[in-house]
């Protein structure tokens, strides 16, 4: 089924209602909340919705994975094809949701023990531009979360929703073969070679497919520079980001053509076990 997912649109509600809906139907018990609210665009006024997700609301301390939920709007190009968005973002969105769901048991243990590190998880809408890229036509729906978690004081009023967030994981562009994933600030380059390391270890235990030891997804050696992307208005407000981009971008990038036939499906299942893995360790699960 294709769909488009521009902000108020019926596609964009259709995928907001999918994600919470198998959040719920998991057996850890997510707490799922959404970010509804109505912004200028120069599309007009728009309706945008955000997922978040929270293991244990009582946790003092937040792990954050995230995504965006939304597609660039495109009309059809000439063969009537609709942009789907592929990379951009539909495979994050789905590596998040199946990685919650393979730990879905351990997550509820987690739950129960209880933990002071629990995770969270934000489907954001509206990343893209609806004209042209500014600091006020984009990052709809991380704009205006951050501005709302920075408000909302944490359960017994020690600090903030915002302030609670230890590590900010943001995952873009991911599926197209060969990803290069570089790390992008110094703050969180001791989690960066944890991915790095993780990805090797995989690698040499054989769990890794279709995966030359030479052309590693994660590299320190090289630095193409930072990606305006969701993680701004966190990191503008103190938030340690860790942000897993592809760059160089895609070739398929905002083109008609990333689709789910110009995905690489062995990296899309290399990269879940990777951040499996990494929720593992992080969260002791």
């Amino acid at each position: 089924m294709l769909i488009e997912r521009s902000p108020g649109s019926a596609g964009n509600r259709l995928v907001r209602e999918l994600i919470t809906g198998h959040l719920r139907s998991l057996s850890a018990g997510w707490t799922v909340d959404l970010d509804l609210f109505d912004a200028a665009t120069p599309r007009g006024t728009l309706s945008f919705g955000s997922v978040i997700a929270t293991l244990d609301h009582k946790a003092q301390h937040r792990l954050v994975f995230a995504c965006h939920l939304d597609s660039k709007w495109f009309l059809p190009d000439r063969r009537g094809r609709l942009f789907v968005g592929a990379t951009d973002s539909a495979v994050p969105c789905s590596l998040i949701l199946e990685a919650v769901t393979v730990l879905d048991t351990l997550l509820r243990q987690l739950k129960n023990k209880p933990s002071p590190l629990t995770l969270q998880l934000y489907f954001l809408d509206g990343e893209e531009a609806l004209r042209d890229w500014t600091d006020t036509d984009s990052l709809y729906g991380a704009r205006h979360l951050a501005q709302r978690l920075e408000t909302e004081p944490m359960p017994g009023g020690a600090g903030n929703q915002l302030s609670a967030i230890e590590l900010f994981v943001l995952l873009d562009l991911l599926g197209a073969p060969d990803p290069l994933i570089l790390n992008h600030f110094p703050e969180t380059r001791t989690h960066f070679l944890r991915l790095l390391s993780l990805e090797k270890r995989l690698h040499g235990l054989g769990l890794l497919d279709s995966h030359p030891a030479d052309h590693p997804y994660f590299r320190s050696d090289v630095y193409y520079g930072p990606v305006a992307d969701d993680h701004l208005p966190f990191l503008q407000r103190g938030v340690p980001v860790l942000h897993v981009i592809a760059t160089p971008f895609p070739a398929v990038w905002h083109t008609h053509d990333d689709t789910e036939e110009n995905l690489h499906r062995p990296t899309v299942a290399n990269l879940c076990r990777i951040f499996v893995a990494f929720l593992s360790e992080t969260l002791s699960l």
